[in-house]
């Protein structure tokens, strides 16, 4: 039997890191339950106070078939490198310098939206294509493959 995943991020700042990574994955912010036409609308209609609006968010594939990406805040902030971590898939079917071109550009497209630019790591063929590893806002690192 297979099971639905659902990948988690404990973070300061549910709304902003779900924005950044629907835009990194090419997901979406999760819809608002049926009845509502936002998401204020419906927390203000379930009475949560403005200031717990932020404790979480989500985002979807739009395709339905990716896992939702769940984030909530905790009051620690990140303290040591991640024991597992997210490869965007970047560069499928690509190889050596145009492998790579392809990765420098979606660097650059996400250092737009918030990311940081960690280590590259160069192609060694035959078993390491090379990839960027990459930070999101609050730190969390994912590689560029």
């Amino acid at each position: 039997m297979t099971r639905e995943v659902q990948i988690t991020f404990d973070c300061a700042d549910p709304g902003a890191l779900a924005a950044f990574w629907a835009e990194a994955l090419g997901y979406r912010i999760q819809a608002p339950p049926p009845g509502f036409e936002t998401w204020e609308q419906a927390l203000e209609a379930w009475g949560v106070p403005p200031e717990r609006r932020n404790d979480a968010s989500a985002v979807t594939d739009p395709e339905g078939s990716g896992a939702r990406v769940f984030f909530q805040r905790v009051p620690e902030g990140k303290q040591v490198k991640n024991r597992v971590h997210l490869d965007l898939r970047a560069a499928p079917g690509l190889s050596g310098d145009e492998r790579m071109k392809a990765l420098e550009a979606e660097a650059t497209r996400l250092i737009g939206h918030g990311a940081t630019r960690l280590l590259r790591v160069e192609p060694e063929p035959p078993f390491v294509g090379g990839n960027i590893v990459m930070a999101d806002p609050e730190g969390n690192e994912f590689c560029l493959d």
